[in-house]
């Protein structure tokens, strides 16, 4: 696979079942559905909210920020983390959305047009691709304000992400590894390790889509500044054998085997025929509850949809999110583990973590022209050269 292939596992990847999209030259593969269990760790009571118009934290209030580059943004300082040697305290919380903003950003959408498509494919979605931005043992999420609290993980996104980043903070800080640039959002993950060496495998290529995951975009809403999202089970550690859901798999052009053309000596990792590489996919709910950011065990606030729609108690339909991750490697006899399993070396706790803040007017108008029209975007508008 070459470097830009690696880069860009959404397109050159395969995709899931319920997400596969036939595509010319490109042939289409169906593996197992992927479980989606959100962690049961809970955070402290914390009811500063990410604002679509007004941005609060918990030390200021900081408007909304205008489209800019990254680069002219400051990177909040970050201490060095290491895994803390005390038990980390959390408390469970509710964190609620501001209704009156939540109301603004819902007119302000109402009112956004879309644009015309021109020739653009007809896949609901946008999305954002990112870098490795920085490692630490931090979770704003899981342990708010407890540096060294977690297991190690890989941030990409906002560059100035640590244990005590609030909503405000992203927005404040900017500077990001993701284009687009009016993304300010945080993405993460645990961090790979090489089972033989004890060496960290970071990221070459981590797309992240916001779509649809529905065969129609009834309902659509944009996403809310703050947004707190967890998928996959940090706390699962079970055999990976090949067959298995949740697991690593091989991505590749053309046809081939997804399942690799042989197994690490414990059976949990793929090892990739060329130009195989180690590829991992994630999926998020695609309802919210339309009153919280977060929720005391980060998945009550959200939940999956039907095409018929959302349920009763999430009713307000909002892009899926979509991690699409590639590392640069092949795989081994020795295999690998995550940092949230370093004793079984199964790929069983792979999971991702999603604090998401955008320019509000860039997101109303990304979920206008491309989730509700059915339209394909890339990274800056529409993708005129889609399959």
């Amino acid at each position: 696979m070459s470097s830009s292939a690696i880069h860009e596992p959404g397109r050159h990847a395969r995709r899931p079942r319920g997400l596969a999209v036939a595509a010319a030259g490109v042939a289409v593969v169906l593996i197992a559905g992927i479980a989606v269990v959100t962690l049961t760790r809970s955070r402290p009571d914390d009811t500063s909210a990410s604002l679509p118009v007004s941005v609060q934290s918990s030390a200021s209030s900081v408007p909304s920020a205008p489209i800019a580059s990254p680069a002219a943004a400051s990177v909040k300082p970050r201490p060095s983390a290491s895994p803390s040697t005390a038990a980390p305290v959390a408390k469970g919380g509710w964190i609620p959305i501001d209704p009156v903003a939540w109301k603004a950003q819902v007119a302000a959408f109402k009112a956004t047009r879309a644009d015309p498509p021109g020739d653009a494919g007809n896949l609901a979605e946008f999305r954002a691709d990112c870098t490795y931005s920085h490692r630490g043992a931090d979770d704003p999420i899981v342990f708010p304000g407890l540096p060294g609290a977690s297991h190690m993980h890989s941030f990409v996104g906002n560059k100035g992400l640590d244990a005590d980043t609030t909503a405000g903070d992203l927005m404040k800080f900017t500077a990001s590894t993701c284009k687009p640039a009016v993304d300010h959002s945080a993405y993460w993950v645990p961090t790979l390790y090489d089972a033989a060496t004890k060496k960290p495998v970071e990221t070459t290529g981590f797309r992240v889509y916001y779509r649809s995951i529905r065969s129609n975009s009834t309902g659509i809403m944009p996403m809310p500044n703050g947004l707190r999202e967890i998928a996959g089970d940090a706390k699962k550690k079970v055999p990976t054998p090949r067959g298995a859901q949740g697991q690593f798999y091989c991505a590749f052009y053309g046809p081939g085997n997804l399942d690799g053309d042989s197994r690490s000596t414990n059976g949990n990792w793929p090892i990739c025929g060329s130009p195989a590489h180690l590829h991992f996919t994630l999926q998020f709910p695609d309802c919210w509850d339309g009153k919280h950011l977060d929720s005391p065990n980060h998945k009550d606030h959200i939940a999956f949809g039907t095409n018929e729609g959302c349920p009763a108690d999430h009713p307000v339909r909002i892009p899926a999110l979509t991690f699409e991750i590639t590392y640069g490697v092949t795989g081994s006899k020795a295999g690998y583990y995550l940092s949230s399993d370093p004793a079984g070396k199964s790929a069983s706790s792979m999971h991702g973590d999603a604090f998401l803040m955008w320019n509000a007017a860039a997101m109303n108008q990304r979920v206008r022209n491309c989730i509700a029209q059915r339209r394909t975007c890339n990274n800056d508008g529409y993708d005129k050269f889609s399959f």
